[in-house]
């Protein structure tokens, strides 16, 4: 039986989540009406294209249901009321349910696998891989001569495991990647490929609470946002761009020493992640079997 909280309760916490998410949107808000930008937060609003408005919409998550009246209760498609009290509509998530399947079986994966952290941040350098100056796609000063950038690589070496970030290699750095898998990143096989260490796989937690927000409760929601913000200011402290101007200090990951500090930051994140995957999967589980919906 599901949990149903009462107005006063849920109030309460979407409220609390919608103060919690402004102090993301609304910094992201003043920098746009000023024509500034923040290389790292804008990443999540922009690369993710969720709105802070979206963001700031909180739901309470599959196994709890909303004492309503007429004029407090969530504007939203994927939920009915009856008797006063609003809940998930199951046929929602069935519009869904190859891309649910797509989730679970991805996340089950990355569970099955160990944590790889020899990478060293290494994808962002492929994407400026002996690349023109006017193909490079962020607007940053590298840190770096291009020679250096090239040298780098070569002698690092390319292990990427992930579809988003290798798809933006450069044609000469892609025929350089040699993942322990042997196999080349595409969206078909990243259930075989994605694992814990990988930065973009512990962002994309992010991406997959929105893709089925109304399912998952708002508060994982903004702690997986969370994390994706903590993980890509490290892929961008270990990338070859200088961003001293923003308040980033670079890992130098082209030493033994940034290698060595990246590796200790890669397991943290991935260790942060490990509970927010469980939680986010059985989040999934529930929707896709409402049988088994209990409160979270």
């Amino acid at each position: 039986m599901n949990l149903i909280l009462s107005i006063p309760e849920w109030e309460e916490r979407r409220k609390h989540h919608q103060r919690r998410a402004q102090m993301w949107t609304q910094p992201r808000a003043q920098r746009n009406a000023l024509g500034q930008r923040e290389p790292v937060l804008d990443f999540l609003f922009e690369y993710y294209p969720y709105s802070p408005t979206k963001i700031e919409q909180w739901f309470p998550g599959v196994g709890v249901d909303l004492e309503v009246d007429e004029s407090h209760y969530l504007d939203h498609g994927a939920f009915r009321i009856q008797d006063s009290v609003q809940s998930l509509d199951p046929a929602f998530i069935d519009k869904h349910r190859k891309r649910l399947d797509f989730v679970l079986d991805l996340l089950s994966g990355i569970e099955s696998r160990p944590a790889t952290l020899n990478c060293f941040g290494m994808h962002e350098w492929a994407m400026v891989y002996r690349s023109p100056a006017a193909e490079i796609r962020h607007p940053d000063p590298l840190r770096l001569s291009p020679q250096q950038v090239e040298e780098t690589v070569d002698h690092i070496g390319l292990r990427c495991t992930h579809i988003d970030a290798f798809r933006f290699f450069t044609s000469e750095a892609a025929p350089k990647n040699e993942n322990s898998a042997g196999l080349i990143p595409t969206r078909d096989n990243q259930p075989e490929l994605d694992q814990k260490g990988c930065l973009h796989a512990n962002m994309d937690l992010y991406k997959y609470c929105m893709w089925f927000q109304p399912w998952v409760p708002g508060e994982l929601v903004l702690d997986c946002f969370e994390l994706a913000l903590t993980t890509r200011r490290l892929d961008m402290q270990a990338s070859p761009y200088d961003l001293t101007e923003f308040g980033y200090e670079p890992i130098p990951v082209e030493t033994p020493e940034g290698r060595a500090r990246y590796a200790t930051e890669q397991r943290r994140i991935s260790e942060l992640a490990d509970p927010l995957r469980e939680r986010l999967s059985n989040a999934l589980v529930r929707a896709g079997n409402p049988t088994l919906a209990t409160s979270p």
